[in-house]
Order: structure tokens, then C-alpha cells, then sequence
């Protein structure tokens, strides 16, 4: 049976420090500044022989209604509903403030058991603010440092009692205790489905709308998400894990730190994903219908071809469609521009949506399983062979200095995305434009439209027949 834990305290305490220790990783983005984190971020947490639901939250602070910091509170409030245990965290070395006795009282209405923690507890500084915690009234603080690992023996004691009292109450309550093994059934997880784009172009806005619950924290404001946020669901019996990553600007306009860090755990998002959902803004696409070259943000290009450089399946959301005045031309144009400037993902899919209001989400995540399909579709060799020796005799290759390079064997090494390996002559010799009629060749065929195809050529002989003919 498992069990979930909250990280809860004002902002700067040493939250996500600690969130990182106990998954093992440097999941959470770290920073001096307060105010680092902004949505909940969860995480399969061990110590010793506990294992647990981790969730990172941002810290708590008084803020005005509807601004950031609210919607920020609420996101932290939503933890705590959801949790089975509660970490109120505090800096020893600052003592106990105002904020934090507000936020204990909040805790305390929860009424979820509490596990107070006085963090950066290390030398004589921290000393003063751990008595200090016990006028919170939340029992005996743990002094703890995140940072260096003291204390986590006293942590786990704590967490194994509160542990031992939610399976007695879940058993009371006639709840059937659920194994830890049963999670790691499906080998191969769940579909990794990150959604990237520029800053403000919907994200975050997109996936609450596919959960259908204000889970990702969202607003007016550019540049709401930092880390990349992970969320585990279900569409149509397909489990997915689904990744919101930070805006990605030009390379040229990122020098602050913490925005540096967002786009380093976007970038490792994209990369570990399975299938990227790139997002662009339909109104300034609209806005460029006269000149193709224009349609698409010269951002967009880079991010999708990066996309396609990782060699992950690929799928273009066009946001904002509510606001689109003129669909049929801007559908048009949009399509047109992504075949002329794309050919690196020709046929790609592209899904006009609206986030805000939920148009076209289905199609979207219809798109997103057939582009995975494609993606990780294996071809045999037999297969290959014959297609190979079709589109050479329709179209010889070069014969430079008089000599006809031979393509003599073909074979797929591996998928996602489909790597295919050609036995030739003079591999040097044969030019671009040749390999590029053999990927649209090889995507015409076998259906392979819309993900990056990766074409090797070798030197040699077919590798498979006896005496090497």
C-alpha cells in the first residue's frame, strides 16, 4: 500500500532541496530566490524501506485575490487535500516568522497528520529556531538539512509511524492493501507525451483541459511554468505520462539563471519523451497569411526541428483556434507551410485546438497514439529488400567518375524512430538528394509519415549472404 506526502512551508525553506533527496534526483529546480517553484510536482520517493508518493509544492505566501501567488496557493491547498501526510517545513536559521504561524494554522485545519521539519537545523545558527518550532504547536520539530542529508534517520521514523496509522485506518475502512510490486506490471510504462512551444502559447492550459481539473497552474503571465511537470492518466485504456515543460525562447534572449535551468529541464523533457506535442500560436500564424515563410515563428522552426533531431515522434498543435477569424485560409496556409518547410517530417500531423475551450483536444490525442504507432513500426527485411530494389531500378543512383554506386542491401536496426542501415558502394559518393528520395520513398510505402526517419549507409556487403555475394 502506498501513501502520499506533501511538502509544505513558505517560500525558499529548502522544499524542493528535499524533494530532490528523496526521489534520488535532481527532478526540482533549485535556486536562492524565493518563489522557485510554482506548481506541484510529484514524485516516487525511498527512504530505507519506505516508498512513497513525494509532492513538491511552492511556498506558501499572502497574496491578493486572482494574482499569481493565489492560483499558486490554491495549487499548494489542492496538495494538501490529496496528501495522507503533510511536511511543515521551516528555515531553523531564520526562526520562526509570521507566515510560517499563519500557514502552521492552515495545516493544522487540514487535519492531516503533520510531520514539522526544521530545516538548515546544521551548527549553532539553526539551533535558536529549532526550539523556536515548537510554538507552532505541530509536536517536536526534526531538525533536518536537506542540503546535506542529517537527520533523514529521524525523518524516517516519523514517516514510518504515520505510515503504520494510515494502512491501520485504510484497513479499518475496509480498503484492500495494494502491493508496491503491481505498479511495475507494464514494462514498458506508460506513453511519454511531452507538450513544449513557446512561452504563453497554451500548455499548460491544453493539459488541464485533456485531465478535465485545474491540476498545472496557468494565467495572463508569459512564463508561468518552470519545471517540467509530469502527470499520469488514462486515454481510451492508454496509460499516459504527460510532461509540461517552461516556454522555449530564442537561445539569444535567455540570460536570466533560473529561466537557463527551466529551458535545461524542458530540453531533457523533449529528450526522454516518446512523443512531442509542439504548439503554436494560431493568431500570429493568422496574422502572416501573405508570405508562407512567415507563417510559422522562426522559434517554432527551431524547436521542431530539434524535436525531430531527437528523433521523437512529432505531432503540431495550432492554439487558439477560437480566435482564429479566417480558419479555412489559415488551415491552408499553415498546412502548405508546414510541407514546404518541414521535409524533414513530411506528414506530419497538424491539429487545430483551442485549449481554452476544449475544440479538437480528441483529435489531438487521437493524432498523438497514431504518430506513436508510427514511430516505433518495424519493417522486415524481406520487405525492405524488395522496396529497395523497386526504387533503384526506378531511379538508378550516381555513377561518379563512371562508376555506378551499388545499393546492395537494406535492413531496419531499430524503431522510435524507424533506423533503417543501406549496404553500398561508395557511400561517401551518394549525394543528399539521393538519401532524401529514399526517406520519401520509404515514408510513400510503408506509411511512414510524419516522424523522423533516420537513414545510415555503410560500406560493404550484404552482411547476411554466404561468401559475401
Amino acid at each position: 500500500m502506498t501513501f502520499t506526502v506533501a511538502i509544505i512551508g513558505r517560500p525558499n525553506v529548502g522544499k524542493s532541496t528535499l524533494f530532490n533527496r528523496l526521489v534520488g534526483k535532481r527532478l526540482a529546480l533549485v535556486d536562492d530566490r524565493p518563489g522557485v517553484t510554482r506548481d506541484r510536482r510529484s514524485g516516487e520517493a525511498r527512504l530505507g524501506d519506505l516508498k512513497f508518493r513525494i509532492v513538491d509544492t511552492a511556498g506558501l505566501d499572502l497574496a491578493e485575490e486572482d494574482s499569481l501567488a493565489a492560483r499558486m496557493n490554491q495549487q499548494t491547498e489542492a496538495a494538501i487535500a490529496e496528501a495522507d501526510v503533510c511536511l511543515f517545513m521551516i528555515d531553523a536559521r531564520a526562526g520562526v516568522t509570521p507566515l510560517d504561524q499563519h500557514f502552521a494554522n492552515m495545516v493544522r485545519k487540514s487535519q492531516k497528520p503533520v510531520i514539522l521539519i526544521a530545516n538548515k537545523a546544521e551548527g549553532a545558527a539553526g539551533e535558536a529556531g529549532l526550539y523556536d518550532a515548537f510554538s507552532l504547536g505541530l509536536g517536536e520539530p526534526i531538525a533536518l538539512s536537506a542540503e546535506h542529508g542529517t537527520g533523514t534517520s529521524d525523518l524516517y521514523a516519523a514517516l514510518s509511524a504515520a505510515a503504520e496509522q494510515i494502512f491501520r485506518d485504510r484497513q479499518a475502512e475496509g480498503e484492500e492493501p495494494v502491493g508496491g510490486e503491481e505498479d511495475d506490471e507494464d514494462d514498458h510504462g506508460p506513453l511519454r507525451l511531452a507538450v513544449t512551444g513557446r512561452p504563453n502559447a497554451g500548455k499548460s492550459t491544453m493539459i488541464n483541459s485533456i485531465l478535465g481539473e485545474e491540476r498545472l497552474l496557468t494565467g495572463p503571465e508569459a512564463g508561468i511554468t518552470r519545471d517540467s511537470i509530469s502527470v499520469d492518466w488514462e486515454w481510451k485504456g492508454t496509460p499516459i505520462r504527460i510532461y509540461d515543460t517552461a516556454g522555449l525562447r530564442r537561445k539569444s534572449r535567455v540570460e536570466d539563471k533560473l529561466e537557463k535551468l527551466s529551458v535545461a529541464d524542458a530540453l531533457r523533457a523533449v529528450k526522454f519523451a516518446e512523443v512531442v506535442v509542439v504548439m503554436i500560436d494560431a493568431t500570429l500564424a493568422e496574422a502572416n497569411l501573405d508570405d508562407l515563410n512567415l507563417i510559422f515563428e522562426k522559434q517554432d522552426l527551431n524547436i521542431i526541428d530539434l524535436v525531430a533531431r531527437e528523433g521523437r515522434a512529432i505531432v503540431i498543435a495550432a492554439n487558439k483556434w477560437d480566435a482564429v477569424k479566417d480558419p479555412n485560409a489559415t488551415l491552408a496556409a499553415l498546412q502548405e507551410a508546414v510541407e514546404r518547410l518541414l521535409p524533414q517530417i513530411r506528414g506530419v500531423a497538424f491539429v487545430p485546438v483551442s485549449a481554452r475551450t476544449g475544440h479538437n483536444l480528441d483529435r489531438l490525442m487521437n493524432a498523438v497514439l497514431k504518430s506513436y504507432e508510427v514511430w516505433q513500426r518495424r519493417i522486415s527485411t524481406a520487405k525492405l529488400n524488395r522496396w529497395l530494389a523497386e526504387v533503384v531500378e526506378r531511379h538508378q543512383p550516381p555513377a561518379p567518375g563512371g562508376r555506378r554506386i551499388k545499393l546492395r542491401y537494406m535492413t531496419q536496426v531499430k524503431g522510435r524512430p524507424p533506423t533503417f542501415v543501406v549496404f553500398c558502394s561508395m557511400p561517401e559518393h551518394l549525394p543528399d538528394s539521393y538519401t532524401r528520395y529514399l526517406i520519401n520513398s520509404l515514408r510513400e510505402t510503408f506509411d511512414l509519415w510524419g516522424t523522423p526517419i533516420r537513414l545510415q549507409l555503410r560500406k560493404g556487403e550484404n552482411p547476411y549472404a554466404q561468401d559475401g555475394r
